[in-house]
């Protein structure tokens, strides 16, 4: 069994070559790694694919696409991400297949964040700004509350394979202080309004990410991990 890792297991032994077609979810030390990876697991079921849960490089330069989770600060996940070994891997696999990330992992694939004034991956122009609610009053006489936290609609801003069979306005899950704000409106690919309206999914040639919880978000979520599966940019 040596080279070989179990479904779903997660290692510093690399993945045998020429074993199954793979997806892998990048262990970094800060993902969101049990149920991002139940999810994904459970919709790639008699795809073909065998899903991965590895902090191994050269597992997510073999991967056919690969997931990016993230929670936490993003300073910190990126300090991660580096440190880990992981961060050339992740930027190969940017370039060349398809690449989903997933809160945090969504953030980081920006320029620059407001949180800690940390530097991105700059894989997609723009920054992650901070909620300014200090004060503000919703439609139901309560005040916004930063972090955001809870079910909220995200409006598809732009046509995508990722979207297929998802209802405009579906609700997904959040948890989140910081939101992307891509330099060109043309990555953005879903919107939402909290307090304002903010890019909640970005979109750039193999690139799809969400500041929300697919995982979290029930069946519709499950749809975005499943068309990300067979998506062939």
């Amino acid at each position: 069994m040596s080279g070989e890792r179990s479904l779903g297991g997660s290692t510093n032994v690399p993945v045998r070559r020429g074993a199954r077609r793979t997806v892998a979810v990048v262990d970094y030390g800060m993902g969101n790694l049990r149920s991002v990876s139940q999810a994904v697991m459970h919709v790639a079921q008699d795809s073909g694919l065998e899903v991965i849960v590895t902090r191994h490089p050269d597992d997510v330069r073999a991967a056919e696409r690969v997931v990016l989770p993230g929670q936490g600060a993003m300073r910190d996940c990126m300090r991660e991400l580096h440190d880990s070994g992981l961060q050339e891997a992740v930027l190969e696999a940017a370039a060349s297949k398809p690449l989903m990330g997933v809160c945090v992992g969504m953030q980081m694939l920006l320029d620059h964040s407001e949180e800690q004034d940390t530097p991105g991956l700059g894989l997609i122009a723009g920054r992650v700004k901070r909620f300014q609610l200090a004060g503000r009053i919703q439609a139901d006489g309560s005040r916004y509350k930063v972090p955001q936290m809870g079910w909220n609609r995200v409006m598809q801003a732009r046509t995508h394979p990722v979207w297929a069979g998802v209802p405009d306005g579906a609700w997904f899950y959040f948890v989140h202080s910081f939101f992307a704000a891509p330099v060109d409106a043309a990555h953005s690919a879903g919107e939402t309004e909290y307090g304002e309206r903010f890019t909640s999914a970005v979109a750039r040639d193999n690139i799809f990410a969400t500041q929300f919880h697919p995982e979290k978000s029930a069946d519709q979520g499950l749809a975005l991990y499943r068309n990300f599966l067979s998506w062939k940019p």
